[in-house]
């Protein structure tokens, strides 16, 4: 039933705390689904911290094998920015994701939560998650090994897709031909990369 009413949880802090910290964040709550909002001493005042930490549910979109969460306040109001917005998100306190907020369309920005990230988390759609999520401030780089960028520089248009893409799908690439086991594995990942950005395609589609 809790999760028909916003919660606040402030670890080590009698209840009558938990009023000042309402009050010290003007953001509008923003979501579909009630979410349990979780904060502790050191983002007492979420506005000036710019730090949230919820409990909330995965959601699958459309009939797709995508999933994401909602983020529970309008962006503008509490990170002061409007439109995509870099963040680094730790989901159940031990994955780690670099992503972005954005909005479909829907009532709320949300946080894409990629298929690699369920399995590390070992949970689907309609599984509860816990995300703390803050922006994300640092440089962006995905380090591209010497002999993939040789070939793209052979191939232009497979460059110019590539570095087009979003972080994610840049490292989702460099990661998948970095983590294979065998040196033929790789060297097939790499041939396979190239004609899929040069086709300007995404890892995982067809």
């Amino acid at each position: 039933m809790f999760f028909n009413q916003i919660i606040f949880l402030i670890l080590n802090i009698p209840f009558r705390n938990y009023i000042p910290a309402i009050v010290s964040s003007t953001a509008k709550i923003c979501f579909s689904e009630k979410p349990l909002i979780l904060m502790n001493n050191s983002n007492l005042k979420m506005a000036d911290h710019h730090k949230i930490k919820y409990i909330t549910t995965i959601i699958q979109h459309e009939a797709m094998d995508a999933g994401f969460v909602e983020f529970p306040f309008e962006v503008k109001e509490f990170f002061g920015k409007k439109g995509k917005l870099k963040v680094k998100a730790v989901f159940d306190g031990k994955v780690l994701y670099r992503g972005s907020l954005f909005n479909m369309g829907c009532k709320c920005h949300v946080l894409g939560i990629t298929k690699d990230i369920r399995k590390q988390l070992n949970k689907t759609f309609g599984d509860q998650v816990q995300v703390e999520i803050e922006e994300d401030l640092e440089v962006r780089e995905v380090i591209v090994p010497v002999d993939v960028s040789v070939l793209l520089d052979k191939n232009p248009k497979a460059r110019e897709y590539y570095e087009g893409l979003s972080f994610t799908d840049r490292k989702e690439y460099m990661s998948w031909i970095e983590t294979a086991k065998k040196q033929d594995t790789r060297e097939k990942r790499v041939l396979l990369f190239i004609e899929k950005t040069g086709n300007g395609k995404k890892l995982h589609d067809k």
